[in-house]
């Protein structure tokens, strides 16, 4: 990387500030981005599929340390930077313009294996851009077929968002639909905190990096049965579950008691496997 002129210089060159409306907060920090692509690693012909690296700050540090980068970016003003890096890189950096949320990053990873990767191995690394992060986690999380090409996911989320992803019923303040998809298809951890001096624009709060493990063989389940258990259960977490589940539009009491579920227990109370179980029935009755 010394060869490469300073991210401020080719943020200079190119007029490239930090988008609210994108979610864009950009990392400057070299130590920072090692340290992120450190915890992603190691690359040995790994496909590292990144999401909104705007100037490639860590772009950088993830093809310095071996990675195949697959780079999405919907920011149009950023591809110059990026194919100067690529060009930096040659055949290790493939830069594909457009909205992360509207593609099948797995499919890209497939397509951009490098040919000496017979197993096609695929991670996704990113600092994600905030006002999709939750949407995009959830769509990966609640793919088919499962477990998906990605071996592990190493991403970056405001710290409240990463404390609801890694939380369990002992943390009910935090735990929630989308704890309860994390922890049935994955094993979730923060790895570290990251300052908001860190970012340019340093944003208000402390963002924090997770890592995703995938469970090759979650309990078996309807995504999206399960998603409409937690969001029922959940969107009126106050209430008792005899009442949350109403809105599913079943018998909530019968829902609950073929699966063993005490009525009056709320929302934080259910673990993992309970709302499996939801899950499960809901689909049986539902049919």
């Amino acid at each position: 990387m010394d060869a490469l002129p300073p991210l401020r210089e080719i943020v200079a060159r190119y007029g490239l500030d930090a988008k609210k409306s994108l979610g864009q907060n950009f990392l400057f920090d070299l130590n920072l981005t090692a340290r992120i692509a450190r915890a992603a690693g190691p690359f040995d012909n790994v496909t590292v599929v990144e999401i909104g690296p705007g100037p490639g700050g860590l772009t950088r540090a993830l093809l310095a340390q071996g990675a195949y980068v697959v780079a999405i970016e919907r920011d149009a003003r950023c591809l110059p930077a990026l194919e100067e890096l690529a060009a930096h890189y040659p055949g290790r950096l493939t830069i594909v313009e457009g909205d992360a949320l509207e593609m099948d990053v797995a499919a890209l990873a497939r397509t951009h294996a490098p040919v000496a990767d017979n197993a096609k191995v695929a991670r996704i690394c990113a600092n994600l851009p905030y006002n999709v992060a939750t949407a995009l986690l959830t769509k990966w999380i609640e793919a088919e077929p499962w477990p998906s090409v990605f071996d592990r996911y190493v991403l970056m989320f405001q710290k409240e968002v990463a404390q609801r992803i890694v939380a369990t019923p002992k943390e009910r303040a935090d735990y929630g639909r989308l704890a309860v998809l994390c922890g049935w298809r994955t094993k979730a951890r923060t790895l570290f905190d990251v300052s908001p001096a860190a970012f340019t624009p340093p944003p208000k709060v402390t963002s924090s990096v997770v890592e995703l493990v995938p469970n090759p063989a979650p309990l078996a389940c309807d995504a999206r049965a399960l998603s409409r258990v937690t969001q029922a259960a959940f969107g009126q977490r106050r209430k008792m579950l005899r009442q949350s589940l109403k809105s599913l539009g079943i018998d909530a009491a019968a829902l609950l008691a073929a699966t063993g579920i005490e009525e009056t227990k709320r929302a934080e109370e259910i673990d993992v496997a309970g709302f499996v179980a939801l899950a499960r029935e809901l689909s049986r009755v539902a049919r």
